[in-house]
This record gives structure tokens, sequence and C-alpha cells, in this order.
């Protein structure tokens, strides 16, 4: 699966410097980030993944950039879904806007992890077991269709969490902030702070964004360091996309049916793998033109009440 180790070791050597240069230098104080900031810092991010493309064209060929592009656009489509959700956690535990980043940076030092165990072991299983493709596959059709009717009015109950219900049995928590700290000791006892406890919540959301996001890019390629590094890039871009997208959200209402599709499109390209094989371009033309639509649609077409807002 490694045929060669330098790639791997060079790239997450960047990416933890990228991290380190973030946290240490450009958000070294807590503070609240502005859209501007925040639209910079995500130009900065989509910029690096176009550039890592031309850099898998010249060392790897154009087919693995094709298939690196087209699996960074569907992560960092998916990824927007999830924004929904990190929206959800903060207003429910009423996190500071000068704290969210911190939140954010290291839950995708979780996610780095994560995602890396996720997807060697799901490209293990997919050569062991060449029929769990198809499972994939039914799976993100589901997934598309669940999306697709998901009711947006459904209030979701965060104390129902079997996760925080458990964490909350396991170790104290207090109300209080600590000055942006995760963990206080009080009565000699260590309690878990809001951040902590939603820093907790936001690792669970990825997990469950991570059991749709990576399938779909395995109907695109199976190749490891392609798989990994788009999906390392989408990641990184998380939160400055959250930040800049935070306050407008609401506008992309027709998004979720675009998602809907791009699941359950992939999803029918696993089912149909072993019968006929739809080139990655085409993938990437499909994917970029479902987002395309999606978005153009919300816009033309606003609700009621986003219409109000504006007036």
């Amino acid at each position: 699966m490694f045929e060669t180790l330098w790639p791997w070791v060079a790239f997450n050597l960047f990416v933890l410097a990228m991290l380190a240069l973030d946290l240490g230098v450009f958000n070294r104080k807590a503070h609240e980030v502005s859209v501007k900031e925040a639209l910079w810092y995500s130009a900065f991010w989509i910029s690096l993944a176009l550039i890592f493309g031309v850099l898998v064209y010249y060392t790897r060929g154009s087919g693995d950039a094709v298939d690196f592009i087209t699996g960074y656009l569907i992560e960092k489509s998916l990824s927007v879904d999830n924004l929904f959700v990190l929206l959800l956690i903060f207003s429910y535990f009423q996190i500071p806007a000068k704290y969210q980043h911190r939140v954010l940076f290291w839950g995708i030092m979780g996610a780095i992890v994560l995602r890396m165990t996720f997807i060697v072991a799901g490209i293990a299983l997919i050569k062991m077991f060449h029929w769990i493709i198809y499972l994939f596959g039914a799976f993100l059709v589901y997934s598309g269709v669940k999306m697709a009717f998901h009711d947006e009015t459904e209030q979701v109950d965060l104390e129902k969490n079997p996760v925080l219900r458990l964490f909350r049995r396991l170790m104290p928590a207090t109300s209080e902030f600590e000055d942006g700290k995760f963990f206080a000791i009080k009565d000699g006892k260590r309690h878990a702070t809001p951040l902590f406890v939603t820093l907790l919540l936001v690792e669970t959301s990825d997990v469950i964004f991570a059991m749709d996001s990576i399938p779909a890019i395995f109907a695109i390629t199976l190749d490891p360091f392609i798989v990994y590094t788009s999906n390392i890039f989408a990641i990184l871009g998380l939160r400055s996309l959250y930040f800049a997208l935070s306050g407008i959200m609401g506008m992309f209402h027709y998004l979720n049916f675009g998602l809907s599709f791009i699941l359950a499109y992939l999803g029918i390209k696993m089912l149909a793998s072993g019968f006929f094989h739809i080139p990655v371009a085409i993938s990437l033309g499909i994917i970029a033109a479902a987002l395309i639509i999606s978005v153009a649609a919300s816009v033309i077409f606003p609700r009621a009440k986003d219409e109000g807002a504006g007036e």
C-alpha cells in the first residue's frame, strides 16, 4: 500500500508545519475570526490544494492529478454539510467566537488521525474482499436518498447524544470557559470545560461524516496517497470555510439536494464498477455541475424567510 514512504513523510511534515504556523503565529492569541480574514484563509488553503494538484501532475501524471482534484472537490463539498452540524454544536454550548478556532484546530488534529485510520482500513478491506465495494456503493446511495429527504426543520437534541451522556457519567464538567482551557481543577478534581465537551462532539460528528466522505472518494480512486491528501486538504480548509460561511449557510437551502445527488451518483458508480467504467474526468464534470446548479438555484430561488432577512 505504501510503495515509497518519502511522499507520505514529506506531506505530513508539511501539514504539521502549516498547523504549527496557524496556531503558533496566525492565531496565537484567541480572537474572533472575521469574515474577511476567513475568506483570505480559505483562498490560501484552496490555493495550496491546487498547487499540490499541479505537483501531483508533474510527479505522478495527469491521471492522478485529475483523481486528486476530483477527490478534493468531493471531500470539500461534503464537508460543507458538516458545517451545519458545527454551527449547531457551537450554538448549543454557546461557545464564544474567540474560542471556536481553538476547538476546530484540535478537532482537525483528531480528524487527521481518524481519516488516516479509516482510509487504510477501507482500502485494505476492498483489496482483500472486493465485494465490499458494492456495500460501500449501496451505503452511499442510501445516504444520498436519506439526505435528500432530510427534514431541515427537525430539531436535534444534543442532550440525547449517547457519547455526551456517557462522558458526563465518567467525568465532571464545569459551565465556565476557564480562559479557553479544555480542563480545569475544581475542588481537587479535574473538570472538563464546555470547550472540551464541544470538541468531543466535533470529533464524533467527524466520525459520522467520514462514513460518507471516505467511501465516496473510493468511487474515484483506491490510491491511498491520493485519497489521504485530498481528504486532508479538505479538512485543513474546513475551519476558515466555517467562519466564512457561518453567517450565510442558511441561504444554500438546495445544496443538500446537490450533495445527495453526488452521494447517490458515486454509489451507483461503485455498484456498476464491475460492468462499465466511467472516466474520472466525466465524474469531475458531473460533481461540479451538481454543486453549481444547487448553489445557483439557492441564490435564484431564495426561501421566503431568507428574502425577508435581506430586506
